[in-house]
């Protein structure tokens, strides 16, 4: 054999090794991620479960507890009363955001982006915050309630309007503040989605408007409108922040949950509760998934973008509409604001900070602050990076086909887990010394994590892990497996285009995942609720403990702190993306 001929048969071994050595790290890396998805999303709903078909001595006893739910009435009341708020909520927040992006995208009416900039506001203030706003306007001494403190009954003999706060209508205002939003941008997606070519169609056709409203605007809406209505609901169903504070006698499935776990230790019937209300969320996650499957194109190859002409009479009607909504939720959130500021409500109203000094009351005040800063801190740095190699080795990596599609279902459970279900389910999992299997027990290799900042994050990543995949599965199907290819062709390792290529190309969906998993972390108070320890309070959690205790002006100011964190990460975020963007997408311009 001649030298070149050896060296030759030299390189190709190599070769060979380098890419038997790359489909090993690839197959590992879709087992680590399908290993992540059992323990933070699968394995702890079982002792969930397998709790709710226990008594409190851990014997079996089958359907027990759930029958004993539903023949309680204080209990069973609440399966209702749930139900009956969500559709009802999901109703009008589907209509009123309907309104709003109809408005956004199909006028031409001065102030969209304002407009729409004040429609994602809600996003930012935590559920708590809301209730506590309605609280100052409408509680027992609230502006409304009093006629802003007698001053209308002096000047016009108005004496206030009481609408009954505590309780059905509380949770209604704050249930519809708290999904306005998500009603909004999902249906603002849809509207934007139209073919003009059937518009002029309509317009040659001389239909009337209410007609092409019927035929051409809705079917085109459709899809989402159902997927808006699912995610209301959901949303409303498993809220734990608003019927806490404003919700009184009117139980409901989510403070039901609290009370026994916190205020009864019955962890047997929170455990029931919690699986019961899995069944409409997943009913309602399934039913939109089908939906979706049977979702055409609304927009082919050849269709033309709709664009709005000038109507004075629509665009009038819009700008009022849109002022409307707009006033109603700045009022609230500004509410919250100005009674963190006013000395005691309503009888001393001069300006103060005191209730900023949080060393008089409970909850953990600024500690509780930084400790929600370094969680939400640690969800969005560790969340995304988890998030997008889940979804690079799911959509990317080709071994293990089924296994990548397990773990691809699995990435699907968490939208339908309320946060409340989590904290619950990661108690009975993470806490025990051992684990009882049958006749086995088990040293608990995870009870290390329990009472620490890990099981916090673990629980917001898990609890806000499906709509970050989404939008990394989404970046990353929008980049040509070409990329992949070639470097697989020229020897180059997986991981180096992954670095030089993947990340920076889906730079602005990593940035968009890391501020959604920031700021959700410092508003969310239902996944922490049951998790956090005596040394590790939450911002979110000292506002429901200020709330119980009273102390409503220092719950508001800790909601003051938490709304103005959240929206300065926004501001923060918009500039990365319009910085690091350019800088990563110069060679588009060579």
């Amino acid at each position: 054999m001649t030298t070149a001929a050896w060296h030759e048969r030299l390189r190709r071994s190599v070769s060979l090794s380098l890419f038997a050595g790359e489909d090993v790290l690839k197959k590992l890396l879709i087992l680590l991620v399908l290993a992540w998805l059992l323990l933070g999303v699968v394995l702890p709903l079982i002792p969930l479960v397998q709790r709710s078909l226990s008594d409190r001595d851990g014997n079996w006893v089958g359907l027990a507890n759930y029958l004993r739910y539903f023949n309680t009435p204080a209990l069973s009341i609440s399966f209702a009363n749930s139900l009956r708020v969500s559709v009802i909520t999901t109703l009008l927040a589907v209509t009123l955001a309907f309104g709003y992006a109809y408005a956004l995208s199909r006028t031409q009416m001065p102030g969209k982006r304002f407009f729409l900039v004040a429609a994602m506001l809600p996003l930012y203030v935590p559920p708590l915050a809301h209730a506590i706003g309605l609280v100052y306007l409408f509680g027992r001494k609230g502006l409304i309630t009093t006629g802003f403190g007698g001053a209308f009954e002096r000047l016009v003999g108005w004496q206030g309007w009481d609408i009954n706060l505590y309780g059905f209508n509380g949770i209604l205002l704050g249930e519809l503040l708290y999904v306005f939003p998500q009603a909004v941008m999902i249906l603002l997606v849809a509207a934007s989605l139209a073919d003009a070519r059937l518009y002029e169609a309509s317009l040659t056709l001389q239909a009337p408007p209410w007609r092409t409203f019927l035929t051409v605007t809705l079917p085109s809406m459709k899809y989402g409108l159902v997927s808006s209505v699912f995610v209301v609901f959901t949303l409303v169903l498993t809220d734990f922040g608003v019927p806490k504070v404003v919700g009184g006698n009117y139980n409901v499935m989510a403070t039901d949950i609290y009370k026994q776990v916190i205020g009864q230790q019955n962890f047997e019937m929170g455990a029931t509760i919690s699986v019961l209300l899995l069944i409409p969320t997943a009913i309602a996650f399934v039913i939109d998934r089908l939906m979706q499957r049977r979702q055409a194109a609304v927009l082919t190859s050849r269709a033309v973008p709709y664009q709005p002409k000038p109507n004075r009479w629509a665009d009038a009607l819009g700008f009022v509409y849109c002022s409307l909504v707009t006033f109603a939720v700045f009022s609230v959130i500004a509410t919250v604001f100005l009674a963190s500021l006013v000395d005691i409500w309503p009888y001393k109203l001069n300006l103060t900070l005191r209730h900023f000094d949080f060393s008089k009351v409970g909850g953990g005040g600024y500690a509780a602050f930084w400790n929600s800063v370094r969680m939400s801190f640690y969800t969005a740095v560790i969340g995304t990076a988890m998030t997008f190699l889940s979804a690079y080795a799911l959509e990317k990596l080709r071994p293990f086909r089924s296994i990548r599609t397990l773990a691809y279902f699995f990435s699907m459970i968490p939208v339908a887990l309320p946060g409340m279900v989590i904290g619950l389910a990661y108690i009975f999992f993470f806490n025990p010394l051992e684990w009882n299997l049958g006749p086995l027990r088990v040293s608990n290799p995870f009870h290390f994590m329990y009472n620490t900042m890990a099981i916090l994050v673990l629980s917001n990543i898990v609890h806000f892990y499906t709509v970050s995949f989404m939008t990394a599965t989404t970046a990353l199907k929008q980049l040509d497996n070409e990329f992949e290819s070639v470097s697989e062709s020229l020897g180059v390792p997986f991981y180096r285009t992954f670095w030089k290529v993947t990340v920076p190309l889906s730079l602005p969906a990593l940035l968009e995942m890391g501020m959604y998993y920031f700021v959700n972390a410092m508003v969310t108070v239902s996944a922490v609720i049951f998790l956090y320890s005596p040394r590790l309070k939450l911002a979110s959690v000292a506002i429901v403990n200020m709330d119980d205790a009273g102390d409503t002006a220092a719950a508001a100011a800790m909601s003051v702190l938490v709304i103005l964190t959240s929206v300065g990460v926004r501001l923060l975020y918009d500039l990365l993306t319009r910085r690091l963007s350019q800088q990563a997408l110069k060679w588009k311009t060579r």
